[in-house]
């Protein structure tokens, strides 16, 4: 199998190591022509001269993981061409374009694959696997929260999409994942407490969800720019019966405030550590798609569900009340 992956970036090249191990041969595409091949240089994979050369070059599947601005035109064209899509999240820049997206999409037998890697995560699946059983009796909360080391760069935010938008967005997907339920409505709040940044974009650096589900479960998302403590993602479900979490282990940055249990190593410093394993999942499940010719294991339409919760939640931060997921949703 000959994959093409476009963009070499941080998670590209991330992403290109583990096809190296999954696809006869992968050929690499950038922008920056000479970032690509210096990528491809240390993997022993190929490279091309630009996206035109990378479609041109005989391949049996694409893995898009340029900028967001990009993700739209090059899966559009690579389904216009019979080529089975991975692409990172999101699908589209915003609301309007991630429906124009689905709309030239429709129609085709050609998969597509979203990059929402917490699907794949052993602790989100294991999640999932304990709702399903019912040994956790009835769901009636769930508590997500994903809190970053650092921000991101300042060039960054205001092309972000906002906080609930690039970043809780996928805490809501990991909500419908893992319950099987969809959103109905949601109240959220922001605030800033860092440097002037977000502020000044209109954005805020920590915000926080309350998701109503369809069979009456309440759902709790979190997220912060700023927890220097290390990068943190986790997921509870408690139910009637027990409990479950995902993300919870040695490396944790949590403490007690009394005596009690101290993590006993380094804390994740980013996504790319703390999801190393699912990543590596997502990417065996899509080449595995295409070899078997079977359906998206995570299809564009979720997307354009994670993107409608993340929409109601900036408004609901910005105009101070709940809002329905109808309202948003066209």
């Amino acid at each position: 199998m000959r994959v093409g992956l476009a963009g070499a970036g941080r998670i590209g090249a991330a992403h290109a190591e583990t096809l190296r191990g999954l696809a006869d041969e992968v050929v690499i595409a950038d922008a920056d022509a000479g970032r690509a091949q210096e990528v491809a240089a240390k993997l022993g994979a190929g490279a091309a001269n630009g996206v035109d050369e990378l479609f041109s070059s005989g391949l049996d599947a694409m893995v898009v993981t340029t900028p967001t601005a990009a993700h739209a035109d090059l899966v559009i064209r690579a389904v216009k061409v019979g080529l089975p899509v991975f692409v990172e999240k999101p699908l589209a820049a915003d609301l309007d374009g991630t429906i124009q997206t689905l709309t030239a999409l429709r129609g085709s037998d050609v998969p597509v694959q979203i990059g929402f890697q917490r699907r794949f995560d052993p602790g989100h699946v294991a999640a999932r696997d304990a709702v399903r059983s019912g040994r956790l009796g009835w769901v009636h909360t769930v508590r997500s929260l994903t809190l970053d080391r650092v921000p991101p760069p300042d060039a960054y935010i205001p092309t972000s999409g906002g906080l609930f938008r690039d970043c809780s967005v996928h805490d809501f997907d990991a909500v419908r994942f893992v319950t099987g339920r969809s959103i109905t409505e949601v109240t959220a709040t922001g605030a800033n407490h860092g440097p002037g940044a977000f502020a000044r974009s209109g954005d805020v650096d920590t915000g926080s969800a309350m998701l109503a589900l369809d069979d009456g479960t309440i759902a709790v998302v979190s997220a912060t720019r700023y927890n220097a403590a290390g990068y943190d993602v986790r997921l509870e479900v408690l139910g009637s019966r027990d409990g479950v979490v995902a993300g919870l282990d040695d490396r944790t940055p949590l403490h007690p405030a009394g005596d009690g249990y101290t993590p006993s190593g380094p804390a994740h410093g980013g996504f790319l550590e703390r999801f190393a394993e699912a990543y590596a999942a997502e990417l065996r499940a899509f080449v595995d798609m295409v070899a078997r010719g079977t359906a998206s294991p995570c299809p564009p339409e979720e997307s354009l569900e994670a993107f409608y919760v993340a929409e109601a939640c900036e408004i609901s931060r910005r105009e101070r009340r709940t809002v329905a997921i109808e309202e948003v949703r066209r």
